[in-house]
């Protein structure tokens, strides 16, 4: 009796330690992976994403504490150009590892700040309530056996049919580019919407860049001599000035 009481205590333990073991893998997202869905509380009310954004893309932003300085100019980066991305059907939804009350008091400190001669205004966007790191967790930024929020410095760009189209991962000390983020998103658009590619660095309005060539090393490829709007570098680079 007593060696099987043994064994059923050892059996018992070896399932929590594996059960443990599953549950603090970190979770690795991939792209085109559906972004983890989730409910908060935020300083615009309660959160339900995705379904709160429609058809719009999102911008998930996240940061690790409020009243940092790294992250407040972040922030009123992008308050800066929140109205040019609401033009572009873009919703941005900042998370925060620090509670609700504290978020509250931090927006409120940056709608009072003048930051590179220009004062903030009102800040439209949402700040929502991570103190329980249930929304970093989902999303891969909390490490096993590191209690820190250090990592919770991602961005993810994410499409209107919920898919992750683009990850970036910034440490603490370095701000993001919030210029860098905003051009992806239009980049992203843009490719979508018109089947092509964009070269290095492009810029709105720039000649970007046809997917493929049907008849690949034939320059007389008449498609290709005749269009005026397309302007072959090489068989395989061929930019494109779109309409």
């Amino acid at each position: 009796m007593k060696k099987i009481l043994i064994t059923l205590i050892i059996l018992v333990f070896s399932a929590s330690l594996a059960m443990t073991q599953e549950n603090s893998k970190p979770v690795s997202l991939l792209l085109g992976e559906n972004a983890p869905s989730f409910t908060a509380e935020s300083t615009n009310g309660s959160i339900d994403f995705p379904g709160d954004y429609g058809n719009n893309w999102k911008i998930i932003f996240s940061h690790p504490a409020d009243f940092t300085p790294v992250c407040t100019s972040e922030i009123l980066e992008l308050a800066a150009i929140q109205d040019d991305l609401k033009k572009m059907h873009v919703d941005i939804v900042v998370v925060s590892a620090d509670n609700l009350e504290k978020h509250k008091q931090w927006v409120k400190s940056m709608e009072s700040l003048e930051y590179k001669n220009r004062k903030t205004g009102k800040i439209i966007f949402p700040l929502v309530d991570d103190s329980d790191r249930s929304i970093a967790k989902k999303y891969g930024m909390i490490h096993p056996g590191n209690s820190s929020t250090k990592n919770i410095r991602g961005v993810f760009i994410i499409d209107p049919q919920n898919k992750i189209r683009t990850m970036f991962y910034y440490p603490m000390n370095i701000g993001r580019n919030i210029d860098e983020i905003k051009r992806t998103v239009l980049a992203l658009q843009t490719a979508d919407k018109n089947d092509i590619l964009t070269p290095a660095d492009w810029q709105a309005g720039d000649d970007v860049l046809v997917p493929y060539v049907k008849n690949s090393g034939d320059k007389s490829d008449n498609a290709i001599t005749t269009d005026p709007n397309l302007n072959p570098v090489s068989w395989y680079m061929i930019f494109k000035k779109l309409q």
